[in-house]
């Protein structure tokens, strides 16, 4: 008699959550074994390739979420989140069909699909060329390829240190004269 367990590869625990994918079959994975590395999630089925090696949690097509959305692993979204997603340490991927309305804050977030709100990749911010973003950008490294949509405010680069900017606010909220240095050019003499 044939088990539902038996159908499982070694070392594999747990439901993986596998976005919906169209009726045409997947490609055939040559050469796969149980104790295989690639990863088990909405990548290796589709054909596509993986936005990450460690892709951990799926909201697949379909799938509604309105609140807020932590964690430190990788996401892809392939649904509706409507709220805030926060991933400290991890990476968020949009995928075609995902539709996000929230402040994302994650260290990586890939978009193939539409995000409008505040959009904060610690490290990178990529675009790909179905992604739409409507909204704010702040990253270290932004990647946009051609087709893709991208209207707001955007800051990219190395964020710059602003104390002199914040005492020069404070000192004009308070009404008192900011310190200034004055540098004069010339020689060591004078």
């Amino acid at each position: 008699m044939w088990k539902k367990e038996d159908a499982k590869p070694e070392g594999v625990t747990g439901n993986i959550a596998v976005p919906a994918t169209p009726a045409t079959p997947a490609a055939p994975v040559k050469n796969a074994t149980p104790s295989s590395t690639a990863p088990a999630g909405p990548a290796l089925l589709s054909g596509a390739p993986s936005s990450s090696p460690r892709a951990a949690a799926c909201i697949s097509q379909g799938i509604k979420i309105k609140g807020e959305v932590t964690g430190s692993e990788d996401l892809f979204v392939d649904g509706l989140v409507d709220g805030v997603l926060n991933l400290a340490n991890g990476s968020l991927t949009i995928g075609p069909n995902g539709h996000v309305k929230a402040d994302v804050h994650a260290r990586e977030v890939i978009v193939r699909g539409k995000i409008e709100g505040k959009v904060s990749g610690r490290d990178r911010v990529q675009l790909w060329s179905t992604g739409e973003v409507t909204g704010e950008v702040q990253t270290e490294r932004l990647s946009i390829e051609d087709g893709a949509s991208l209207r707001g405010k955007v800051e990219a680069g190395r964020p710059t240190t602003r104390t002199a900017e914040l005492k020069a606010q404070a000192a004009a909220a308070a009404g008192q004269p900011m310190e200034t240095k004055s540098v004069s050019s010339g020689t060591a003499a004078d």
